[in-house]
């Protein structure tokens, strides 16, 4: 899937496509029929780069509530042409996230849309996952007939239904089919559910990997035959070397990691590295500086994982290296290193800034370092990188920063992030905003009441507001 269109930070927009708090803020204060337009816009043409792991369709759904939006143009955009053409998760989950939150909500047309999704749209999986949180037996029951009528009585079809019983998010629509008294139905979805039982047994009794015994030498090979077929088998095959090398394997595996083929090199560099050998930091740094890129990013990922004084040390005098080494070192030194090295993380955070943007994936490392040393001058960095960047989760950890650094965040930005779409970064927003503001105090309330908000802000919503809580 492309890369999403963000608009400009200081656009309604904008806002609602990163998530933010003072999105909803905004929205709230807008025209309704512009508000409406721009939360449509987010919600059918999804806005986040890694849509597994960001969080917006909670927020997105309260802001339908809020705005008393009905749900006629996601009826649209589910039902349209392109639902047979383009089958993809990433075209309609965003969509069926926000109906779930609505039916749970008690938004009737958002559950009967669900269903009528589940029946006949191309997506039916994620629509029924999201049913079988929400809705009654009842309503499960009538979708076994739609649902199984798409895989045909043939040999095919069957294992095709066996993968998806097995593959089901939630299986209870599917443990209500196994109990229905029709063969169409129950007997079916029983056998299909014995069936990817045994197709899981028999995968785990044919490993394709090392077996005891194995000597170096064969796990090295191994993991260059894996290079060869396209695949990427150094990590599992340094895990092996873990289990199989002896100490007079040492020099084998010292010459795979001088100068052997990519895959033995990239999975001896990565034995020694966790196995912390004397040999692994000047291997490592030969590797990073050498033609293969394979070979190098290895060596980087390697490195990344090495704990103890050595690796730090040797971060320090990396750390200034124009390259994807003195990057790396500037990331051990934001996760392990001491006071002493503020300066090289700062310098670091200022110039990925500088040079990549606010969405740099090397952001993520820089910004809990500068947080966890509490580096109070960054926080005009962290304001910058809070406000611009797209990404909902590295917006929170600039929150957890700024929370550690910057005095006004209690007044400022925590405030707003009691919206936002993260509920880790609604956690932060939670335990710092200040209560004196009438609108921390509501929203605290509001937050403390929501069946569908997360244990964890919860818990600090109540230390906020509890009988124990302290005065504002």
């Amino acid at each position: 899937m492309f890369d999403p269109f963000i608009a400009p930070s200081g656009t309604l927009l904008g806002l609602l496509q990163r998530g933010r708090g003072d999105g909803t803020l905004h929205a709230l204060a807008a025209p309704r029929p512009e508000a409406l337009a721009a939360l449509n816009h987010c919600v059918l043409s999804d806005p986040r780069h890694d849509w597994q792991v960001e969080n917006r369709s909670l927020y997105y759904a309260r802001l339908y509530l809020d705005l008393d939006g009905g749900v006629e143009e996601i009826e649209r955009h589910l039902f349209g042409p392109e639902d047979q053409l383009h089958t993809d998760d990433a075209r309609t989950g965003l969509a069926l996230a926000v109906l779930g939150h609505l039916a749970a909500y008690g938004r009737d047309d958002a559950l009967v849309l669900l269903r009528r999704y589940a029946a006949t749209g191309s997506n039916w999986a994620w629509a029924l996952d999201e049913l079988a949180l929400r809705d009654d037996d009842a309503g499960l029951r009538a979708l076994a007939g739609p649902v199984l009528g798409r895989f045909p009585a043939t040999e095919e079809g069957e294992a095709e239904l066996a993968a998806a019983v097995r593959d089901a998010f939630e299986p209870r629509p599917w443990r209500l089919w196994a109990d229905d008294p029709r063969e169409a139905v129950g007997a079916r979805v029983r056998a299909a559910s014995e069936r990817g039982s045994f197709d899981r047994w028999q995968r785990q009794m044919r490993p394709g990997g090392p077996r005891p015994g194995w000597s170096v030498r064969a796990v090295l090979d191994w993991a260059q035959q894996g290079l060869e077929r396209g695949g990427s088998l150094h990590g599992p095959a340094a895990r092996c070397l873990a289990a199989v090398a002896g100490p007079e394997d040492r020099p084998t595996i010292l010459e795979a990691a001088r100068g052997g083929p990519e895959a033995a090199r990239c999975a001896a560099l990565h034995y020694l590295a966790a196995a912390a050998d004397p040999a692994a930091l000047d291997l490592v740094e030969l590797a990073a500086t050498g033609p293969s890129r394979t070979v190098a990013d290895a060596a980087v990922a390697a490195f990344e994982r090495m704990c103890g004084d050595a690796a730090v040390e040797r971060a320090r005098r990396w750390a200034r290296r124009p390259d994807a080494l003195g990057a790396s070192a500037a990331g051990v030194l934001a996760c392990r290193g001491g006071a002493q090295d503020a300066p090289l993380v700062l310098g670091a955070l200022r110039e990925t800034v500088r040079g990549e943007g606010p969405d740099a994936p090397r952001l993520w490392t820089l910004v809990d370092g500068v947080g966890r040393l509490g580096i109070a001058c960054a926080a005009p960095v962290l304001r910058h990188v809070y406000r611009e960047t797209s990404s909902s989760h590295l917006r929170g950890r600039a929150a957890g920063a700024l929370a550690a650094t910057d005095p006004s965040f209690a007044t400022g930005f925590a405030v707003e992030c009691l919206w936002d779409c993260e509920e880790t970064t609604r956690e932060i927003a939670a335990l710092h905003a200040e209560t004196g503001d009438i609108r921390v105090a509501e929203r605290l309330r509001m937050l403390a009441a929501d069946p569908a908000e997360e244990a964890e802000v919860q818990t600090a919503v109540r230390s906020r507001i509890g009988p124990d809580a302290p005065a504002a």
